[in-house]
């Protein structure tokens, strides 16, 4: 292998490394959001760039768990949290 071929292979490497590195240490957000929906209760936590987003993830998971069907999803995505804790 030529020295130029090394080289380039290393900083490939290193790029990388780098686009890891910076994407798990963007500032991102943790909450954790808690919905009871027809007398049961799911608790989940999401991470997103926002807090707005991370709540509108979380809801969506832990109604995806509490509702079937399309109307009762809907009604559950409707429902106030119990509770919103930011994790981070």
């Amino acid at each position: 292998m030529s020295k130029s071929r090394i080289v380039l292979i290393i900083a490939g490497c290193i790029a990388f490394i780098a686009i890891l590195l910076y994407s798990s240490l963007r500032t991102s957000r943790r909450v954790e959001v808690c919905i009871t929906f027809q007398g049961r209760t799911a608790c989940r936590i999401a991470s997103a760039e926002t807090e707005q987003e991370a709540i509108r993830t979380a809801t969506d998971t832990a109604c995806a768990v509490l509702a079937s069907g399309v109307t009762d999803t809907m009604a559950c995505l409707r429902t106030p949290p119990d509770r919103v804790r930011v994790l981070d």
